[in-house]
């Protein structure tokens, strides 16, 4: 099953989300691990599925893809900066990167309150650069209580979520942020993710410079198409697989 193109399937903490999303490689076609199977050294590819309608979607996609790419670069490297290691440590992960751009529209729930237009998640990946409207409904956990906070929408700005793999690379010193989205009885909502997910080869493991013994690697070395492919393939079909977590590598 190639799951690039139109669903509204994805199942979040086993919960049906309430909402409809379009997928996008940013690399046209994009190799990923065929299974979860830790010996299985098939590949499949996932490639975009165009629709004809609009039919400048595929030029402005490819055009916004790019620019995205650029900022996620330029993030990585502040983010290194800010570790003490150098600007470019990190972008040899992304030379054949499975990243991926997703269309989400929320339309009007009429119980909203029965409802999440995406259940609680923590983002797998790298970077998340979020695009929105201003309608709102993206909330974070605070980590201090455990309560939900109303993210307010800011005109012409992104939202830049930190993923579990750079709370690995850092070996916490960053912590991917658990959210979720609510649902609007009236207006529909629109947003744009763009998911900055690293080559699916790449093991993923705190960075050797940042670790020391007096401050020991917190997670063992994952693959990280392997666990890409199971997420995805855990939101799209019935698995007897759990839908993977990097607290399942925590030391």
């Amino acid at each position: 099953m190639n799951p690039q193109g139109y669903n509204d399937i994805e199942l979040t903490k086993n919960v049906r989300d309430w909402k409809e999303v379009f997928d996008l490689a940013v690399n046209n076609p994009t190799v990923i691990p065929a299974s979860h199977e830790p010996d299985d050294k098939e590949v499949r590819e996932l490639v975009n599925r165009w629709p004809a309608y609009p039919p400048e979607l595929r030029e402005a996609f490819e055009e916004y893809a790019t620019e995205l790419e650029r900022l996620s670069h330029k993030l990585l490297g502040l983010i290194s900066l800010s570790l003490g290691v150098p600007e470019n440590r990190l972008s040899g992960f992304f030379n054949d990167h499975i990243s991926l751009i997703r269309l989400n529209h929320y339309p009007p729930c009429p119980i909203p309150h029965l409802a999440l237009g995406i259940g609680r998640h923590k983002d797998g990946g790298a970077l998340t650069v979020l695009a929105q409207d201003d309608v709102g409904g993206l909330e974070v956990k605070r980590k201090t209580d455990g309560e939900w906070v109303r993210v307010k929408p800011t005109p012409d700005a992104y939202i830049v979520n930190v993923g579990d793999i750079v709370q690995v690379w850092s070996n916490e010193k960053y912590e991917s942020v658990e959210h979720r989205v609510t649902v609007n009885s009236e207006r529909e909502r629109f947003s744009i993710p763009f998911f900055f997910n690293p080559d699916h080869h790449v093991m993923v493991e705190p960075l050797e410079e940042l670790t020391a013994e007096q401050n020991p690697p917190k997670y063992r070395a994952y693959n990280w198409g392997k666990f890409f492919a199971t997420r995805r393939r855990s939101n799209f079909k019935k698995l007897d697989v759990e839908n993977i977590q990097i607290s399942h590598f925590k030391i």
